[in-house]
C-alpha cells in the first residue's frame, strides 16, 4: 500500500467513526506579551447547533507551539505586521496617499477586524477585509490591488488583526448578510471530493482527534492570518480554505470568489466570543 492510499484510507476513517469520540482541548490559558488576555474558551453562540463550547486553535497545539504566540518577539507572524507598518505610512498611487492619511494611526482601526466580514451598504454585499483594503486602494489611493492572498495583503490583515487583539469576535449575520451566511452554512455541511468530507466532519464531528501527526481543531478563524510552522508565512483564511477544499480531493474556488466569502462569514460567526488573536502561531 503507498502512501496516498494510506492517507486516504485514515482520513475515510477518521470521517466515518465520529463515535471514536473527542479529545478535549488542553487547559492553558493564552495571554500576549503578559497584558492581552485572550478568550480562548467560551459558550457557542446561539446559532451553533451541534457544538455547546468553543476553542481557539491555539488550544490544541503543542505548548512548545503556545509558547510562540505568547510573546510578539518570539511570534514571527509579526514580522509581517512590521511590514505592514511601512506600507501603511508609506504613500502610493496616483493621489499620492497612504492609509495613515486616512486613518491616523493603525491603532484607530482597534475593533474592526472583530466585525468582519460584514454587510456592505453601498457595495450592497458582503465585504471581507481584503476587499475593503482593495476598495481603499483602488478609489482613495489610486493603486493597484493587491493579490488577494498576497503577501503584502496578508501582512496588512495582520497589522488590522494586531490592533484588535483580545476584543471578542461579533460578526453579524441578520438582516442583509443572513442569505450570504447561509450560503456558507451550506458550503460547510456540504461533502465535497473524492474523500467526500465537508468542514463540519473534521472540525466539528471529530475536533481532538489525531490526523496525520497533528490534532484537528475546531477551525476557528479568530487567529488569522495565521503563521503556520509547516509552511513559514503567514497564512489567510482563503488560502486555508483553499487547502482544505484541496484536500478532499475537489475543485476549489478562488480566493476572493463569493463562495469562500460566503464560507468565511459563516465560519467567522461560529467564533463569536473568542478573542481577535492574530497573527497566530500554528502547526
Amino acid at each position: 500500500m503507498n502512501t496516498s492510499t494510506r492517507i486516504i484510507g485514515a482520513t475515510l476513517a477518521l470521517a466515518m467513526v465520529p463515535t471514536l469520540g473527542v479529545s478535549d482541548p488542553d487547559e492553558d490559558s493564552l495571554t500576549i506579551n503578559g497584558e492581552i488576555a485572550i478568550v480562548t474558551e467560551t459558550a457557542a453562540p446561539a446559532h451553533l447547533e451541534n457544538v455547546d463550547t468553543i476553542y481557539s486553535g491555539w488550544r490544541f497545539r503543542s505548548d512548545e507551539t503556545q509558547a510562540v504566540q505568547m510573546d510578539d518577539f518570539d511570534n514571527p507572524g509579526m514580522i509581517g505586521v512590521e511590514n505592514a507598518l511601512v506600507d501603511w505610512a508609506s504613500a502610493d498611487g496616483t493621489e499620492g496617499k497612504s492609509c495613515a492619511d486616512c486613518h491616523g494611526e493603525a491603532e484607530e482601526l482597534a475593533g474592526v477586524r472583530a466585525v468582519y466580514p460584514k454587510w456592505n451598504e453601498e457595495q450592497g454585499r458582503v465585504t471581507t477585509l481584503e476587499m475593503e483594503v482593495n476598495n481603499c486602494r483602488e478609489t482613495r489611493m489610486g493603486a493597484e490591488k493587491w493579490k488577494y492572498t498576497g503577501g503584502d495583503m496578508t501582512d496588512m490583515i495582520a497589522l488590522i488583526s494586531s490592533v484588535s487583539r483580545g476584543m471578542p469576535v461579533n460578526v453579524a449575520i441578520n438582516g442583509p448578510a443572513q442569505s450570504t451566511w447561509e450560503q456558507g452554512k451550506d458550503l460547510y455541511y456540504t461533502r465535497t471530493g473524492q474523500l467526500e468530507l465537508s468542514c463540519a466532519n473534521c472540525h466539528e464531528d471529530s475536533y481532538g482527534l489525531m490526523i496525520r501527526a497533528d490534532h484537528l481543531s475546531q477551525g476557528q478563524i479568530n487567529g488569522f492570518p495565521t503563521y503556520r510552522l509547516k509552511n513559514t508565512k503567514l497564512n489567510s483564511v482563503h488560502a486555508r480554505f483553499k487547502g482544505c477544499v484541496r484536500d478532499t480531493r475537489a475543485h476549489t474556488y478562488k480566493p476572493g470568489s463569493p463562495e469562500f466569502i460566503a464560507l468565511e462569514l459563516y465560519v467567522a460567526s461560529r467564533g463569536n466570543g473568542l478573542s481577535v488573536e492574530g497573527p497566530s502561531v500554528r502547526n
